[in-house]
């Protein structure tokens, strides 16, 4: 480990990196070596063969994807096979968010069977859709269904099993002996990909490695969605950020430039922060078709309206997440200490369920408790988002409150419900009762930081060392630096047209005999944001990454704040 600097060698020690050998597998991935052999998952065979008849006997395809964004650009990874191939005969189908809400449902596949579909290819769901596929397979279309959302468990003979949908095939790293498990879904679409073309390269003309132009859309949904940046979600995030820099892609180009991005400079916070938002923003108040038709379309007038588009859209989304969360703060000031219970329900039915989920996130994030959010769908259904500070697993809460829920999905920090109408007003009693019972004890509190130093440490060289670690994300988070008894020199807002609503905040110390000064930003804060006040001229212990903006072409490194303590 000596040949790499101080600095770095300390940052690859904290993520458990402790020789050479590792250090370069995980420094600089390798798309020979680090993707694993598609033909690992179990039915890789079998969904190969099945798709190429299906083109020999140019069968109708749909293509079933999910609205979000790791669904959508899974899609565009199968439009791009079926390009390739020069394949036809296939229809994208994307339900909608409000009205269809999440998955398989039994009206989509009532019309396929209509329009003489013969083969159905999902991604990112159907893994729970035990009784869409039997209707499926009823109607004479086969079922291929590619996800990476854990199965229905049953006790089956005192064993664990799962139970699976009787589809043609089955691709998902969680119900098989693939190596890698937590691909998100579009990475799951993208080793299909890889395989199909292993497997029928030669017979349909494609060149060797053609799916690596299709890694932009792997690695924009393997950023989105949030799983762990290890192992090959690794590799397609690194190789997935080299491509999107170069991606031809209109619709891609057209919304870089309108959020002022240089695409060559890309980060994954801009993907974070700025790309995602606006895809998503398609599903929750308009038409997810909007965001698929920008990433695939050739056509660049096109691509500029749909960049447009999304944009405003997404503009709009903030302004009704701010009505919301307005309306949110007014009812809940209003309730004393002893209302407030352990968990927070609360909701309206005019509130739009497809943007829910960011105000439950909100919610939780000001009030560190689990927190249940609902509205009324298109159908006059109760459905809504929930999200939990870390105190319950919100799938173990909900399951142990099941009377309480017409229908309940998610994960250990986020969900989704939906309610009967005349249980909605005695859900928060009955989640806070049971709250009791799978509540976790000792949540850690401590300070989490990777390296103590000064403001010295703030340098374009060592920015470059912590750069060599990116892609950053999820099990592979920017490193965090402690800096302690740091001065507040001067404190600025700004923001768009004057609107103040972000923090610049420069820093001093002194070591030896020498001053040090960085500047930090906040995005979205105010003087009471942190665990600490902020007053000009007083010391405080900022805990902060390195952050390098590039804002109308002038690089300029600074501090991002992760809080001030």
């Amino acid at each position: 480990m000596q040949k790499y600097g101080d600095l770095l060698r300390t940052l690859l020690e904290k993520r458990g990196i402790t020789d050479v050998v590792q250090a370069e597998i995980f420094l600089n991935p390798d798309y020979k070596r680090d993707l694993h052999d598609p033909f690992l998952m179990h039915d890789m065979e079998k969904a190969c063969v099945r798709i190429f008849e299906a083109m020999e006997a140019k069968e109708k395809i749909v293509i079933y994807a999910d609205y979000d964004c790791d669904g959508i650009p899974g899609a565009v990874i199968m439009q791009d096979l079926f390009k390739e191939i020069n394949y036809k005969n296939y229809e994208v189908y994307i339900p909608q968010r409000n009205s269809e809400g999440y998955g398989l449902n039994m009206e989509a596949i009532k019309g396929f069977a209509l329009s003489n579909v013969k083969l159905l290819i999902t991604i990112d769901l159907g893994i729970t859709a035990v009784a869409e596929v039997a209707q499926a397979s009823v109607a004479g279309i086969d079922v291929i269904i590619t996800d990476h959302h854990l199965p229905r468990q049953n006790l089956s003979d005192d064993e664990f099993a799962f139970d699976l949908p009787r589809a043609y095939a089955i691709l998902n790293p969680k119900v098989d002996n693939y190596p890698e498990k937590m691909l998100c879904g579009a990475g799951v679409i993208f080793k299909f990909a890889q395989g199909f073309i292993k497997k029928y390269n030669e017979y349909f003309k494609i060149k060797d490695g053609a799916e690596k132009w299709m890694l932009d859309m792997a690695g924009l949904a393997t950023l989105s969605d949030m799983v762990p940046l290890t192992g090959e979600n690794r590799t397609i995030a690194y190789f997935g950020m080299k491509v999107f820099k170069r991606s031809p892609r209109p619709g891609l180009q057209k919304l870089l430039a309108k959020m002022n991005i240089d695409q060559k400079y890309l980060s994954e916070d801009d993907i974070g922060f700025m790309v995602t938002p606006r895809l998503n923003a398609a599903s929750r108040m308009d038409d997810p078709m909007r965001a698929f038709e920008l990433l695939s379309t050739e056509d660049e007038s096109h691509a500029g309206v749909l960049a447009d588009h999304l944009s405003k859209i997404n503009d709009e989304r903030k302004v009704v997440v701010k009505g919301i969360m307005r309306e949110v703060n007014k009812k809940l000031e209003k309730r004393s200490h002893e209302e407030m219970k352990e968990v927070i329900v609360i909701g309206n039915p005019e509130w739009r369920v497809g943007i829910l989920g960011l105000v439950a996130g909100k919610i939780c994030d000001e009030y560190k408790k689990p927190v249940f959010v609902w509205g009324k769908d298109e159908n006059d259904c109760i459905k809504g988002s929930c999200r939990s500070d870390g105190s319950a697993s919100i799938v173990e809460l909900m399951t142990a409150t099941s009377e309480s829920f017409i229908d309940f999905g998610g994960h250990e920090l986020a969900g989704g419900f939906a309610v009967h109408n005349e249980k909605i007003h005695f859900l928060e009693e009955a989640l806070s009762a049971t709250f009791n019972k799978v509540k976790r004890e000792n949540i850690k509190s401590a300070v989490i930081y990777d390296v103590k130093s000064d403001l010295s440490v703030v340098s374009m060289q060592n920015w470059k060392e912590i750069e060599k670690m990116s892609p950053f994300g999820l099990a592979n988070l920017k490193p965090v630096f402690l800096f302690e008894g740091v001065k507040i020199e001067k404190i600025k807002k700004f923001g768009k047209n004057g609107s103040g609503e972000h923090l610049e905040i420069i820093f001093s110390d002194a070591q030896g005999g020498k001053q040090n000064k960085a500047k930090a930003i906040s995005f979205f804060s105010n003087h009471d944001s942190f665990k600490t006040s902020l007053t000009e001229g007083e010391n405080v212990n900022l805990l902060a990454t390195f952050d390098l903006s590039r804002f109308r072409g002038r690089e300029e490194l600074r501090l991002r704040i992760v809080d001030i303590i």
